[in-house]
Protein backbone atom coordinates (compact mmCIF):
# COMPACT_ATOMS: atom_id res chain seq x y z
CA UNK A 1 0.00 0.00 0.00
CA UNK A 2 1.05 3.29 -0.69
CA UNK A 3 -0.16 5.31 2.24
CA UNK A 4 -0.38 3.82 5.69
CA UNK A 5 -3.98 3.10 7.01
CA UNK A 6 -6.09 5.89 8.75
CA UNK A 7 -8.39 4.53 11.62
CA UNK A 8 -10.83 6.90 12.92
CA UNK A 9 -12.74 6.63 16.07
CA UNK A 10 -16.12 8.40 16.94
CA UNK A 11 -17.48 8.66 20.03
CA UNK A 12 -14.74 6.42 21.84
CA UNK A 13 -11.69 6.09 22.77
CA UNK A 14 -8.82 5.11 20.64
CA UNK A 15 -8.12 1.28 21.11
CA UNK A 16 -4.48 -0.19 20.20
CA UNK A 17 -5.92 -3.48 20.77
CA UNK A 18 -9.14 -2.48 17.49
CA UNK A 19 -6.09 -0.53 15.86
CA UNK A 20 -4.09 -4.15 15.78
CA UNK A 21 -7.38 -5.72 14.58
CA UNK A 22 -8.10 -3.71 11.82
CA UNK A 23 -4.68 -3.88 10.70
CA UNK A 24 -4.94 -7.53 10.27
CA UNK A 25 -7.41 -7.21 8.35
CA UNK A 26 -5.95 -4.55 6.23
CA UNK A 27 -3.05 -7.10 5.40
CA UNK A 28 -5.60 -9.89 4.70
CA UNK A 29 -7.32 -7.59 2.10
CA UNK A 30 -3.67 -6.70 0.76
CA UNK A 31 -3.18 -10.64 0.41
CA UNK A 32 -5.76 -10.97 -1.88
CA UNK A 33 -5.51 -7.97 -3.93
CA UNK A 34 -1.80 -6.50 -3.41
CA UNK A 35 -2.59 -2.69 -5.66
CA UNK A 36 -4.73 -1.20 -2.94
CA UNK A 37 -3.15 2.64 -2.81
CA UNK A 38 -4.59 3.68 0.52
CA UNK A 39 -7.47 2.80 3.22
CA UNK A 40 -9.53 4.60 5.73
CA UNK A 41 -11.54 3.20 8.26
CA UNK A 42 -13.74 4.60 10.36
CA UNK A 43 -14.80 2.81 13.73
CA UNK A 44 -18.17 4.50 15.29
CA UNK A 45 -19.50 3.60 18.79
CA UNK A 46 -23.46 5.00 19.13
CA UNK A 47 -24.37 7.29 21.25
CA UNK A 48 -24.98 6.04 24.74
CA UNK A 49 -28.82 6.80 24.90
CA UNK A 50 -28.86 4.64 21.13
CA UNK A 51 -26.90 1.76 22.60
CA UNK A 52 -29.40 -0.60 23.36
CA UNK A 53 -30.53 -1.27 19.62
CA UNK A 54 -27.53 -0.57 17.73
CA UNK A 55 -24.07 -2.11 17.35
CA UNK A 56 -20.81 -0.27 15.99
CA UNK A 57 -20.67 1.02 12.85
CA UNK A 58 -17.49 0.76 10.12
CA UNK A 59 -17.00 2.50 7.17
CA UNK A 60 -13.80 1.42 5.19
CA UNK A 61 -12.63 3.54 2.04
CA UNK A 62 -10.30 1.21 -0.19
CA UNK A 63 -8.69 3.49 -3.12
CA UNK A 64 -7.97 0.95 -5.85
CA UNK A 65 -6.18 1.77 -9.41
CA UNK A 66 -9.44 3.47 -11.09
CA UNK A 67 -11.73 2.97 -8.30
CA UNK A 68 -12.80 3.58 -4.90
CA UNK A 69 -14.19 0.63 -2.67
CA UNK A 70 -16.60 2.19 -0.21
CA UNK A 71 -18.14 -0.35 3.03
CA UNK A 72 -20.68 0.77 5.45
CA UNK A 73 -21.16 -1.70 7.39
CA UNK A 74 -24.22 -1.25 10.23
CA UNK A 75 -25.65 -4.02 12.11
CA UNK A 76 -29.65 -4.35 10.39
CA UNK A 77 -32.08 -3.62 12.64
CA UNK A 78 -34.34 -6.22 11.08
CA UNK A 79 -36.06 -7.64 14.31
CA UNK A 80 -34.95 -11.07 16.16
CA UNK A 81 -38.39 -13.45 16.23
CA UNK A 82 -38.11 -15.41 20.25
CA UNK A 83 -41.08 -16.66 22.03
CA UNK A 84 -42.22 -14.59 24.87
CA UNK A 85 -43.26 -16.12 28.08
CA UNK A 86 -46.47 -16.89 26.34
CA UNK A 87 -45.37 -18.86 24.01
CA UNK A 88 -46.00 -16.39 21.11
CA UNK A 89 -43.71 -15.58 18.92
CA UNK A 90 -42.80 -11.74 19.15
CA UNK A 91 -40.11 -9.28 17.16
CA UNK A 92 -37.28 -7.40 18.70
CA UNK A 93 -35.80 -4.37 17.29
CA UNK A 94 -31.99 -4.70 18.98
CA UNK A 95 -29.01 -6.09 17.31
CA UNK A 96 -27.78 -9.63 18.11
CA UNK A 97 -25.30 -9.46 21.04
CA UNK A 98 -22.61 -10.64 19.14
CA UNK A 99 -22.99 -7.43 16.62
CA UNK A 100 -22.22 -5.55 19.34
CA UNK A 101 -18.83 -6.55 19.52
CA UNK A 102 -16.52 -4.12 17.80
CA UNK A 103 -14.50 -7.28 16.84
CA UNK A 104 -17.50 -8.92 15.44
CA UNK A 105 -18.45 -5.45 13.09
CA UNK A 106 -15.00 -5.10 12.20
CA UNK A 107 -14.86 -9.24 10.85
CA UNK A 108 -18.32 -8.64 9.16
CA UNK A 109 -17.54 -4.94 7.23
CA UNK A 110 -13.65 -6.31 6.10
CA UNK A 111 -15.39 -9.62 4.72
CA UNK A 112 -17.58 -7.30 2.70
CA UNK A 113 -14.59 -5.70 1.46
CA UNK A 114 -12.97 -8.60 0.83
CA UNK A 115 -16.22 -9.81 -1.44
CA UNK A 116 -15.98 -6.05 -3.19
CA UNK A 117 -12.74 -6.49 -3.83
CA UNK A 118 -12.43 -9.92 -5.50
CA UNK A 119 -15.50 -8.69 -7.40
CA UNK A 120 -13.20 -5.67 -8.81
CA UNK A 121 -10.18 -7.96 -9.40
CA UNK A 122 -12.18 -10.34 -11.27
CA UNK A 123 -13.65 -7.28 -13.53
CA UNK A 124 -9.71 -6.35 -13.62
CA UNK A 125 -8.89 -9.72 -14.87
CA UNK A 126 -11.93 -10.21 -17.45
CA UNK A 127 -13.26 -13.14 -15.76
CA UNK A 128 -16.63 -11.46 -15.56
CA UNK A 129 -18.70 -11.46 -19.05
CA UNK A 130 -20.19 -7.83 -20.72
CA UNK A 131 -23.30 -8.33 -22.26
CA UNK A 132 -23.29 -6.14 -25.39
CA UNK A 133 -27.17 -5.37 -27.25
CA UNK A 134 -30.08 -7.21 -26.42
CA UNK A 135 -29.70 -11.03 -25.17
CA UNK A 136 -29.23 -13.70 -27.68
CA UNK A 137 -32.66 -15.13 -28.85
CA UNK A 138 -33.09 -19.29 -29.21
Amino acid sequence: MNSPTQITFRHMAASPAVEARIHEEVAALEHCFSRITSCHVVVEEPHQHHQRGRGFHISIDLRVPGSEIVVNHEPSMHGLAAKSDTGEWEKHLETQPDHKDVYVSIHDAFAAARRQLEDYARILRGDVKHHTGAAARY
